[in-house]
């Protein structure tokens, strides 16, 4: 595992604001590349919840009970796939676990490694009349999207960019706001160039993820998505190995206390 050890930081346990940044920035990537892709394939962005809260609405006064079916089907999914991360990394807390960051990651590799090996029979209808594609790809990014907000403190979204445009445009507002000459100090406008250089990675990253995914599944199709799950892997792996090592440890003391 030396060789992995380059990626501890990113999912380990101690947490900085730099490793959550460089975090984000990696998982808005996947996130828009993954987001494309789910286009490609169904038509739909899987991680746009708020189109899918609007479709149901709309649906259900329109009697279209087939779309109301299937905005219900991924505002479940993406729920649950979110719940999942808060009972992981939860569960990481209690246990005194290095992995709570690395558990969902995890998961959400295994998923996309399934769906690039698989993804050609992902296609079958579910009961909420949607392909299993789109529930599979809305719970996944529930799932990261959780884990980003909470090891951020909600100063962090991933799969959607909606907030992070928004974010962008307050600090832009804030620097290019004049100050008039002579005013107090305390009292200027002044922009957070760390929010700035933070949002604006987001929305490229989120961009260049959607153009290298949208490329990956036009002209490769769903198993380009398997060096994604292989990157997720990589970096989920150390603290995971971490963990493995010090129940070994501890069960070889208990096997054989000292005298």
């Amino acid at each position: 595992m030396r060789h992995l050890r380059p990626f501890h930081h990113l999912t380990g346990q101690h947490r900085t604001d730099g490793t959550n940044r460089l975090l984000g920035g990696l998982l808005a990537f996947n996130a828009g590349a993954i987001n494309a892709g789910g286009f490609l394939l169904v038509s739909m962005y899987t991680s746009h919840m708020t189109g899918f809260a609007s479709m149901l609405a709309d649906n259900l006064v329109l009697g279209n009970m087939k779309l109301v079916l299937g905005a219900l089907g991924a505002l479940l999914a993406f729920t649950a796939g979110a719940a999942l991360t808060a009972i992981l990394v939860n569960w990481s807390r209690q246990n005194w676990l290095r992995s709570e960051v690395a558990l969902p990651l995890l998961v959400e590799s295994v998923l996309l490694l399934i769906f690039g090996l698989m993804g050609a029979t992902l296609s079958r209808q579910t009961p909420f009349a949607v392909p299993l594609t789109l529930l599979v790809l809305a719970f996944t990014m529930g799932l990261q999207n959780a884990l980003v907000s909470k090891i951020s403190a909600s100063q962090i979204r991933t799969t959607h960019m909606t907030g992070v445009i928004t974010d962008l445009g307050i600090e832009l507002g804030k620097l290019f706001y004049w100050n008039r000459t002579g005013s107090p100090l305390e009292s200027r406008v002044r922009a957070n160039h760390i929010k700035l250089r933070l949002y604006a990675t987001l929305l490229g990253m989120f961009i260049s993820g959607g153009l290298v995914g949208a490329l990956g599944f036009k002209y490769i199709g769903f198993i380009w998505v398997v060096p994604l799950a292989i990157g997720l892997l990589a970096i989920s792996l150390p603290p995971l190995y971490a963990d493995w090592r010090r129940q070994q440890l501890r069960k070889a003391r208990l096997a054989h206390p000292s005298p």
